[in-house]
């Protein structure tokens, strides 16, 4: 009787061991197809806000060396607490 419980045991483990290390596999298979586009650079005065670029240079309004404009940062909201 001992045998056929520890034979039953060994069975379900090794059992539980495939079924997991097979479910892991899948996971680390889906974050290797997300691709991410690099953002794309532009320039502005920054007198003059409204004037964007694709590359370095001068304002064509007052001259001043355009510089790289920081992409929008997301507001973050405060988190709501439900009661």
């Amino acid at each position: 009787m001992k045998k056929v419980m520890l034979m039953a045991v060994a069975i379900l483990f090794s059992a539980v061991t495939v079924f997991a290390t097979n479910t892991t596999n899948t996971v680390s298979d889906t974050t290797k197809t997300k691709k991410v586009k690099p953002a794309k650079v532009q320039y502005t005065c920054t007198m003059h806000p409204e004037v964007l670029s694709d590359k370095p240079g001068k304002c064509p309004k007052c001259g001043m060396t355009l510089v790289k404009k920081e992409p929008a940062k997301k507001k973050t909201e405060p988190m709501k607490m439900k009661m």
